[in-house]
């Protein structure tokens, strides 16, 4: 059974960029103005799933396209450009026409809202969970012909996890040696854990949940024990609870789809 000083002398241990690699996260850290760091974000969680090598190659193949200011490339290019641009892109079941397709909703949110953050607090009421803004998040960009299968934005449901949603507003959030933060107005205690198959295995073994479905009420109880240990910071647990078993692998982690 896990511990408050246990759980903070693995955060105090892990809270270093050191051991950050292999993850998507680490092209966060190229981008020191929010706006282009949200929307390099949005790209690598969206793409996390699969193994992690084929995931740091998708997601750098996408942002060198991008250039250093993806928030612009975005704003300036249209659908038929990105298509042309990614035809040849393939991520497991992300195709090139898929891609184009979720990056210019990605530029259209931008250009509706501002940035991606005023896109996702347009949809956030203070006194709730940030669940109704994650599911308003989906649907914008789902747009199109981005509604039907999407391997990149889940289904706006409810019921899935939404895992890669929920890694991103990790990112953006929280802000420690290892996540880069800048959406300064939306509470780290808000905050649902980012529920893949890992971290269900870990939650499981620490009797975080007993639920055996990955799914979104698996991800809001364990959010809630870990709030026990940090009421306003509950998701900060999630990297040091994850990391022993990734390196101690010493080989690709797979991380499974869904949400």
């Amino acid at each position: 059974m896990l511990d408050k000083k246990t759980l903070e002398q693995q955060y105090t241990l892990y809270n270093d960029r050191k051991y950050v690699h292999p993850d998507p996260l680490e092209f966060l850290y190229d981008y020191k103005e929010v706006k282009q760091r949200e929307v390099a974000g949005l790209v690598a969680a969206s793409l996390a799933y699969g193994q992690v090598k084929q995931i740091l190659k998708s997601v750098s193949k996408v942002l060198k396209v991008l250039g250093p200011e993806p928030a612009e490339f975005l704003l300036k290019t249209g659908r038929k450009e990105l298509d042309y641009l990614f035809k040849d892109f393939k991520h497991r079941f992300t195709t090139g026409e898929e891609l184009a397709g979720f990056l210019a909703n990605t530029g259209h949110a931008i250009r509706k809202y501002g940035s991606l953050y005023e896109c996702f607090v347009s949809g956030h009421e203070k006194e709730k969970d940030l669940l109704p803004a994650i599911l308003n998040f989906s649907k914008e960009l789902r747009l199109g012909d981005c509604n039907g299968y999407n391997s990149l934005m889940p289904m706006p449901g409810g019921k899935c996890a939404y895992k890669r949603v929920n890694l991103y507003l990790r990112w953006m959030v929280r802000k420690d040696n290892v996540d880069p933060g800048g959406w300064d107005g939306i509470s780290s205690s808000k905050l649902i854990i980012p529920l893949d198959v890992h971290m269900h295995r870990v939650s499981l073994l620490h009797k975080l949940t007993e639920r055996k479905q990955a799914d979104m009420n698996a991800a809001r109880q364990i959010t809630d024990a870990l709030k026990k240990f940090d009421p306003e910071d509950p998701v900060k647990y999630d990297f040091a609870l994850t990391r022993p078993g990734i390196h101690a692998n010493n080989k690709p982690e797979e991380t499974k789809t869904g949400g």
